[in-house]
């Protein structure tokens, strides 16, 4: 079964912690997740335009929080320095929170909420399986060979003390015309343990040759 499951949901609540804090009645849940979709899919949007074709701003994830009066979005960067082309890192903090601040206030959502987003630059980046989808992406796209951008995603979160990781891709490799599925694994990643804290994400990266899947499980550490 934990071979079948998303692994985040398998471990909510013991490993796991949710990335939307919020509490609605029956009749107002939909709008609200359909509201957080939103919010997401403004921010990487946003993020995608500004990057340029040779970086990546490195967005880890999002956590939203929401009550009456308040929305909190927190936004977790591996790289901000990579997304403008300022010198100094407070600046650019501070210019992506008004740009967000103002996309998210210009598509109406929330409007009856005041907004409050916060810009919080993450430690290790390539601990995060998100960066490292990004990174390897961006890889392929520029046709590096997609076994030699593998082992080097795996060496960099090596360096960033994780205990084991697993990378799979699937779809046209290489430009083959057969689809295929390629992973590679080193050091443990233990999924059908609870107590076993694994990340995990997965990425579509759009190619010449066609769609790419890739997906990444991060071990951790263990309870």
């Amino acid at each position: 079964m934990g071979n079948k499951i998303n692994p985040l949901g398998f471990r909510l609540g013991f490993t796991q912690n949710h990335r939307s804090h919020w509490f609605a009645q029956q009749r107002d849940y939909s709008e609200d997740l359909r509201e957080d979709d939103k919010i997401h899919n403004c921010i990487e949007n946003y993020i995608r335009l500004i990057k340029s074709s040779s970086n990546y701003g490195g967005l880890a994830r999002i956590e939203i929080g929401k009550n009456i009066d308040f929305l909190h979005i927190k936004i977790y960067i591996g790289f901000p320095n990579l997304l403008t082309k300022r010198s100094s890192v407070r600046q650019e903090m501070k210019r992506l929170r008004t740009d967000i601040h103002y996309l998210v206030l210009q598509n109406r959502l929330s409007a009856h909420r005041k907004l409050f987003i916060f810009l919080e630059k993450v430690a290790k980046p390539y601990r995060e399986p998100n960066i490292l989808a990004e990174y390897i992406a961006l890889q392929i796209k520029n046709r590096v060979p997609f076994r030699k951008t593998i082992k080097k995603a795996i060496e960099l979160a090596k360096e960033a003390d994780v205990k084991g990781i697993r990378i799979q891709i699937a779809g046209r490799l290489d430009g083959k015309e057969r689809a295929r599925t390629e992973s590679i694994q080193q050091g443990r990643v233990p999924l059908q343990t609870i107590r076993a804290k694994i990340d995990y994400c997965h990425y579509t990266a759009q190619t010449i040759y066609g769609v790419l899947g890739i997906k990444i499980w991060i071990f951790e550490d263990e309870e």
